[in-house]
């Protein structure tokens, strides 16, 4: 949804302001890409995964201590679990597919509904207006 003349004027001069008071975080927050912060968290996942995986590995080498083999490969899997369920996340989020149907159904009937941030924008926008 586009932003009013109204907005898209306050947007500008919240903008205008941040540069006066710290030129050097504005250039920073201009210059930073969330992509590049996406794909360094999918990296980091996938190192993770590797790790489990490794931990998993070794307890199944360790066969001569049962209890260390089981607590080994219950760790490894955890860590691979938790790995592959972030890093999917992420690679979702990156792809702009950000629908989950268990928050709200269909991307279609999502977008009739009012998010959290668009009420919120009503009511400040009411309360500024009268």
């Amino acid at each position: 949804m586009p932003l009013s003349e109204n907005e898209q004027r306050m947007l500008e001069q919240i903008e205008r302001a941040l540069v006066e008071d710290d030129p050097k975080f504005a250039s920073t927050v201009r210059s930073t890409n969330p992509r590049t912060y996406l794909v360094r968290r999918i990296r980091r996942n996938a190192v993770l995964f590797v790790l489990g995986l490794a931990v998993l590995v070794v307890g199944v080498v360790l066969s001569q201590l049962p209890t260390l083999t089981v607590i080994l490969g219950i760790l490894g899997f955890a860590i691979m679990l938790t790995a592959a369920l972030r890093g999917a996340a992420d690679l979702r989020r990156m792809s702009g597919r950000n629908a989950d149907p268990r928050r709200g159904g269909s991307a279609a009937r999502r977008r009739t509904r009012a998010t959290f941030m668009e009420r919120v924008e009503e009511r400040w926008r009411r309360r500024w207006e009268g």
